[in-house]
Parts: C-alpha cells; structure tokens; sequence
C-alpha cells in the first residue's frame, strides 16, 4: 500500500503541475489573429505572444502537449484507485472489529484527514504559486467548516448503516439542492430533472425499506440514516457557501484581470485549515482526540489506515483537478459516478454482511439509472461547437484580459 501511495504521489506532483494546453500553443485566439492582421495604434498596449498565457496558480509543464487518451487514463486511473482506496479504508476504518473493540472516534480522523489535505494544499500553493488576489478568508472559513460537518456526519454514519446505504444515501445529494434551490432562490428545474430526481428518491426508499432484516450483520438503523440526511443538508449549506466566496473574491477584486476566484490549492489549504481548527476543538470537546489517539496505540493499524486513507483523499483531490482542467466537468462526473458504482459493487461483494436481497438490487438500479441519466442530460444538452469567426477586422484591438486563459472552478469533493 505504501509503494502505490508513493506511486499516487509521484503522478498527482505531475497532475497537479500540467494546465491544459494554452490556445497560443495551437492556434491564435481571436485577440491574436485580430493583432496580427493590423499593426496595433499609437499609445495601446499590445500583448506579446512570446511566453504561453499561463494558469492562475500553475505553471507550463511538459504534460501541456500529451494526447488527451494519455491524459483522460491518468486522470480516470487515478480518482479510481485514490478514491476505491479511500472507500475501502474508511469503509474498515469504521466496519471493522478490532478484538472487542469498533472504532468511535470520527473528529479524530479529521483532524488527521483535514491536517493532510490542508500540507498537501500548502505544498500545491508552494510549487504552483498564489491567485495575486485579496481572498475572502472569513467566508473560506464557514464552507470549510460546513464541508467538514458533512464529512463528519458521513463517517459517523458508517456506524449505524452499511456501507451500500451511505453512497445510495449521498446519491439524494441533488433532492436538498433543488429543494434550496426552489425555495431560497427561485429556481425552476425542467420535467426530466424531476423525474430524474424522483427516480433517484424512489431508489434510496426501495433500497433502505424494501429488503429483508439481515442475519449477518446489523440493520441500517434510523439514526445512521438521520446523519445521512443531516450530511445532504451540509453538503447543501458548503453549495450556497462555495457560491458566495466566488461572489465575494470578485467583490475584493474588482480591478484584478483574469479569473476572479482562488486558485485551487488555495482554496483547498483554506477550506481544509478551518476545518481543521474545528474538527481540532469538537475532538477535544468530545473526548474523540484523546480516545481516538489511545485507540489507535491499542491497535496501530488503525492509525495506519487512517494515514493512508487522508493520503488517498488529498492525492484524488489533486487528480479530480487534473482531470477537470485537462476535459470538463461532465468527464469528471462521468468518472466519479462510475467509480462510486464500482465501489458500492464492490463493498456488497467483498462484505457478506452488505449482501443485498432483490428489492435492493432493483432500488440500487434505480439510483444508478438516475445518475447515469444526469450525465446523459447533459451530454444531449451539450452545445455544438460556435462557427467560425469571420476575417473581417475589428475596429480596435481587445484588452488583454479578453484573451487571458480562464481557469476552471474548484473541484467538489467526493
């Protein structure tokens, strides 16, 4: 385990570094195709061409011209063995007997999953470099905290359902935001979303009452299923909270060029640091730092899993924004669905207790038709390629900032 962490390591340095390739590398945008054709006016700044226009918080690197095959099977192999590794550890993280004892410590798990993050965060924003821009620090700070909340309420969740039932479960994530949506911000949604929505509902429903009390193992009790709906209604809280750090670095930024939000291992370092400091204060409060740490010199290899586990979710981070960067966010949909699917299959096969009767298998279709069906939505509703831009010339050259490269949005987690 350890060799294939060093190996994650080395591609997600890699992954991390490579920005996708710049429009000068190919082709002159249209600034340049419009500069090209006229000699610029007296006293109007004009952009050289010389040096690639580079990714805020990244640099050119020599993955900038591989073939995007290459590309889309490091970006796929790697959130599929990062992340099936992360479900496996934290899945026997909180499944597992160790002697008489199950592990209860779910704060002391984030202090080490969030401090993890947070230098591997540090060490992106070190190699990559900073955004230039003034970042809301204050509201940084509340969707860390909200994230965090949801991972906790998540892992404590394990403890009382299987495995199966918490990804089935988080799969609803899309009910709470469309419930927000439609309330709070007067959204309206189309037929297919809702149906989409409702097919995803009716899965989770069949597959939590439908199937028959199990004898190995305990049943999913209610109160793991609160936490479930408690981590949706966070999951929902850091949605609303990502919106307004965007919102609020265009706010401190108004005279800045470019893209107007933190790079990402900015906003992974500061999102990660709070919720730290706060997983940090509810683990002393709640006994779970001091318990966590004697559990885990009673059974070492608990701590252990838990080391590798933050490993796998800090290096996966680094390939969901490779992956995003290189393609779009569909392809990163696409991946993550897919291997969240293989990890449920997985978890019911390797685990006799997770075995599932009928009616669950049809209610866990459902849920998997459903999301399948998102990404196909949105594969229809994919616009076609603009047509070309006429040669005629403009009457003025653009500023810079129009034909500055737009870097894309922080990748969601897991």
């Amino acid at each position: 385990m350890s060799r294939l962490i060093l190996l994650l390591a080395a591609l997600a340095s890699l992954a991390a570094g490579a920005t996708p390739p710049t429009p000068q590398s190919k082709q002159p945008v249209l600034g340049q195709q419009r500069q090209l054709r006229r000699p610029p006016s007296p006293g109007l700044a004009v952009r050289q061409p010389s040096a690639p226009a580079l990714l805020r918080g990244g640099s050119a690197s020599i993955l900038d011209n591989m073939p995007s095959s290459v590309a889309m099977f490091i970006g796929a192999a790697g959130i599929f063995v990062s992340f099936s590794a992360f479900a496996v550890l934290q899945e026997d993280i909180y499944k597992k007997s160790y002697g008489d004892d199950r592990f209860a410590f779910t704060f002391f798990v984030l202090v080490v999953e969030r401090l993890i993050n947070a230098l591997s965060a540090l060490l992106g924003v070190g190699m990559l470099g900073k955004s230039g821009l003034v970042i809301p620090f204050q509201d940084i700070f509340y969707s860390g905290v909200s994230q965090m909340l949801a991972m906790a309420a998540s892992n404590e969740a394990l403890r009382y359902v299987s495995y199966p039932t918490q990804v089935l479960g988080k799969s609803c994530k899309m009910v709470p935001v469309m419930a927000g949506g439609i309330v709070l911000g007067g959204k309206t949604y189309s037929l297919v979303e809702y149906l989409q929505v409702g097919l995803i509902t009716l899965g989770v429903i069949i597959f939590n009452f439908g199937g028959k009390k199990k004898k190995s193992g305990a049943a999913d009790s209610p109160f793991g299923l609160a936490l479930i709906g408690l981590s949706l209604g966070m999951d929902m809280v850091t949605a609303g909270l990502q919106d307004k750090v965007k919102k609020s670095t265009k706010e401190l930024n108004p005279m800045a060029s470019g893209p107007k939000r933190p790079s990402m291992h900015e906003s992974m370092l500061w999102t990660n640091v709070s919720g730290f400091l706060v997983a940090f204060l509810l683990a002393l409060l709640s006994g779970h730092l001091f318990g966590g740490i004697a559990f885990c010199a009673k059974h070492p290899q608990v701590l252990s899993a838990i080391i590798v586990y933050s490993l796998c979710s800090a290096v996966g981070g680094n390939f969901v924004y490779f992956t995003l960067t290189q393609f779009n966010p569909l392809v990163l949909t696409t991946v993550t669905t897919i291997r969240k699917i293989f990890s449920t299959l997985f978890s019911i096969f390797r685990n006799p207790a997770n075995a599932l009767s009928s009616m669950q298998w049809s209610g866990t279709l459902l849920v998997f038709t459903g999301l399948l069906g998102d990404i196909a939505r949105k594969v229809l509703k994919k616009p076609s390629a603009p047509p070309a831009v006429a040669a005629s010339p403009p009457p003025a050259p653009p500023a810079a900032s129009e034909v500055a490269s737009e870097e894309p949005p922080p990748p969601k987690t897991e």
